[in-house]
């Protein structure tokens, strides 16, 4: 089969090869992957990984062999699917617990945008615990995860600001549901009850002078790789307020993978919560997409076919 490889050529950092297929172990399908979609957390692991390394968690395609031991989809099923690695790849082998399977309307480009994302989102949002008729504020609102969360949230009853690094990556955000879209969480006001943070540095500084007492500021990420400094003076105006570290994989026991992915597609089926996928382009086009959502010229998330 075919698969992505990391190169460590700066000029093209993955290129397509001929590698050996999967040998899936007893409770893990092999899926043909349709399409795969791109974290900008990956864009560091690939760098960081070496030669020969194939990357790729968020997958979506057909079981071409449904787990030895009976666990997950059945063969034939179209699905959506988070791996540790090896997803950038035209078959790769999943655990039957971390599937679920897609209705037939939802696109196999909508369903891989959501496993990462996805599952950030939905789990972030839900730190936040009854949110009707509260604030939230999300920090990268135009990303991947931010698209996915200002819905989600708005969904759940919110009042949503969304907080954006400029001003020409605000389109879309108050039709997905944002009561405010600002740029630079310094332009935000008010006190909110639950904050998803990804920027790091003054922005989480900024996050705490936000927050309102007994609410909760969910960290998933540092896009700045600045450090923040924070007093405990800084909470006399949020007595209480927590700030809360979120990983994704570890967020929920390993169980609960499928269900929230299947709770994700249904939404994506209903139409309460539409991806947004600002590129969709063969895996051979891999280089000039990476940087574009490396420099923030795509809103939401890209998308790759494999094959031409």
């Amino acid at each position: 089969m075919k698969a992505l490889l990391t190169t460590l050529d700066p000029a093209a950092p993955m290129a397509v090869r001929d590698v050996p297929d999967p040998e899936p172990t007893p409770h893990q399908a092999l899926v043909a992957v349709k399409a795969f979609s791109l974290n900008r957390g990956e864009l560091q692991s690939i760098v960081r990984n070496g030669v020969g390394w194939i990357p790729g968690q968020d997958i979506a395609g057909t079981v071409v062999r449904a787990a030895a031991d009976g666990s997950g989809p059945p063969m034939g099923s179209r699905v959506v699917a988070l791996t540790d690695e090896l997803g950038w790849a035209e078959i790769a082998a999943v655990d039957g617990h971390r599937m679920a399977v897609l209705p037939d309307h939802v696109t196999f480009a909508q369903a891989c945008t959501l496993p990462v994302a996805g599952l950030t989102a939905l789990r972030c949002v839900r730190l936040g615990g009854a949110i009707v008729g509260r604030r939230v504020l999300i920090t990268g609102a135009a990303g991947g995860v931010g698209t996915l969360a200002v819905q989600i949230a708005a969904h759940s009853g919110a009042h949503v600001t969304a907080v954006v690094g400029r001003a020409d990556r605000a389109a879309g955000l108050r039709e997905m549901g944002a009561a405010e879209v600002v740029e630079g969480i310094e332009s935000a006001s008010g006190r909110c009850a639950l904050i998803l943070e990804s920027g790091g540095g003054a922005s989480l500084s900024a996050a705490v002078q936000r927050v309102e007492p007994h609410g909760t500021i969910a960290v998933y990420g540092n896009s700045s790789a600045a450090e923040s400094t924070i007093g405990f003076g800084d909470f006399r105006g949020a007595q209480n307020a927590r700030i809360q570290s979120f990983f994704y994989f570890t967020s929920e026991p390993e169980e609960q993978f499928a269900p929230d992915l299947a709770l994700l597609v249904s939404m994506v089926a209903n139409g309460s919560l539409k991806p947004v996928i600002g590129a969709e382009q063969s895996w051979s086009d891999f280089t000039t997409v990476a940087e574009a959502l490396r420099s923030r010229r795509i809103q939401g998330k890209a998308v790759f076919r494999t094959g031409p």
